[in-house]
């Protein structure tokens, strides 16, 4: 009680002098930097985290009290303390009467990162049950979209200049599709295309804390590292309009440039839901996530395994609207149709008029920069997932691609225009030939091929085709 009377009184004493020097806002700060440290500590005891958290942003002195073991531990007692799985295996028992001392001979700010470790973890485990739920569709957790948002999950871009000067710049806007999430960032500070060292992405997850937005605490997880010099080899423009020139960078990563100038209007990342949470926030701020290596699966009875019970789903679409979307099960590839190191299987066939898919809609790739905003056309996002007999991610893809007229085969079903659209990396191809039917105001898709690479069948299923 007569601590509590003496807190009070040096409450009212500093009240008091912050009106005596009212004019003079610096020694008003002096005047509670001599107050003693253990009575300004009893007045932070009394705030939760998230004001705790936020008094360490006033100045480097109240930044180093705000960091004090002693008030930490005792906002993570008061939440975790009951569970004793989420306490630290260091602390076996925080209620002794030695636990001051316990306590304080750790590091300055050990028990504040403890406690949002242990945040983290236990709003993880609560979201993580619901990556389980499969969609019978897409063969992808069904609750991605919901599992990120609720983890406070966003996206930061880095961009490194010739200089060496790093700039890091939260993304403009946001659009999540059935398999894939859109991310863009505006151009307006941007360097110019060709001094750009660097561009690398990462997740952020942020503690939903009750303090400003900018103080949330937040992890970073590095999520691609693009080396400008060694991408820009294999970069190729993939469509342009009147305003902008979309070069792709590698698969999933656009920039679009102004036309007639050097200056970038924004950069686009398209990014597949398989593993996305994991990618997004379990890697480090210097190393990305590295995925469990999993015992490929063998049969000794079946000499064809790994050549059949495919199954693919696919989707062309954009940020505003889904062009095609359909899923192809028990594909297959006889040993003989192995070519080039390219296990074939065929979704759509040419011959089978009854498979031939009508697209909704025109094949174009909106795009929006700050005030601007425009359309290439025969542009489009493509989001293959293909999954193995087990049912099982084997081969995920979510990238722009391109569709150029097709001047080499001939179709007696359509007296139309041919396009292909032709997506290639080193997992492998996919192509798809479609005609514009003028008359009807329609594309169709009358072929779809997937190509895997044998190397990649191999090594999943401990095979030598």
């Amino acid at each position: 009680m007569a601590a509590a009377k003496a807190v009070i009184s040096r409450v009212r004493a500093v009240r008091t002098s912050k009106r005596a020097y009212k004019s003079s806002p610096a020694s008003s700060q002096n005047l509670m930097e001599r107050m003693p440290s253990e009575v300004l500590i009893k007045i932070l005891s009394y705030l939760d985290a998230g004001a705790l958290f936020s008094m360490s942003y006033v100045n480097k002195f109240f930044n180093q009290l705000a960091n004090d073991n002693a008030l930490w531990s005792d906002i993570f007692i008061r939440e975790f303390g009951k569970n004793k799985k989420w306490m630290p295996k260091s602390v076996d028992d925080l209620s002794t009467k030695d636990s001051t001392m316990e306590v304080q001979e750790k590091a300055a700010g050990y028990w504040k990162q403890q406690y949002f470790k242990t945040v983290a973890a236990y709003v993880m485990k609560k979201w993580k049950r619901h990556l389980g739920v499969i969609s019978r569709h897409t063969g992808l957790p069904s609750q991605t979209e919901r599992v990120l948002r609720n983890l406070c999950v966003t996206w930061e871009l880095t961009v490194s200049d010739e200089s060496g000067h790093d700039s890091t710049f939260e993304q403009s806007w946001s659009q999540f599709s059935e398999t894939c999430v859109f991310l863009c960032w505006g151009g307006g500070c941007l360097p110019n295309y060709q001094q750009i060292s660097t561009l690398q992405l990462h997740g952020v997850r942020r503690i939903a804390l009750n303090c400003s937005s900018l103080n949330k605490p937040g992890w970073r997880s590095l999520m691609m590292n693009l080396d400008m010099d060694a991408v820009t080899k294999n970069a190729q423009v993939i469509g342009q309009d009147r305003l902008v020139q979309l070069i792709l960078l590698q698969p999933g990563v656009t920039v679009g440039v102004w036309e007639d100038q050097d200056s970038v209007a924004f950069v686009m990342f398209t990014l597949h839901f398989h593993r996305l949470v994991e990618k997004s926030i379990q890697g480090s701020s210097v190393c990305s996530y590295v995925e469990p290596l999993v015992k490929p699966p063998f049969d000794d009875i079946d000499p064809e395994y790994g050549l059949h019970g495919y199954h693919l789903h696919i989707t062309l679409h954009n940020i505003s609207c889904e062009i095609m979307s359909r899923s192809f099960s028990q594909l297959f590839c006889r040993r003989a149709q192995i070519c080039d190191g390219l296990i074939q299987l065929t979704a759509i066939s040419r011959t089978n008029l009854s498979q031939h898919t009508p697209l909704s809609g025109r094949i174009t790739l909106p795009w929006r920069c700050e005030a601007l905003q425009g359309t290439v056309e025969n542009c489009c996002i493509m989001s293959l997932t293909l999954l193995d007999e087990f049912e099982k991610p084997f081969w995920c893809v979510s990238s722009p691609v391109s569709m150029k007229i097709e001047k080499s085969d001939v179709s007696y079903d359509y007296d139309s225009e041919q396009f292909l659209i032709h997506y290639k990396d080193t997992d492998g191809q996919v192509k798809m030939d479609v005609v514009h039917m003028k008359e009807q105001r329609q594309f169709v898709l009358i072929n779809l091929d997937v190509y895997v690479a044998t190397c990649k069948v191999n090594n999943h299923f401990g095979r030598n085709y």
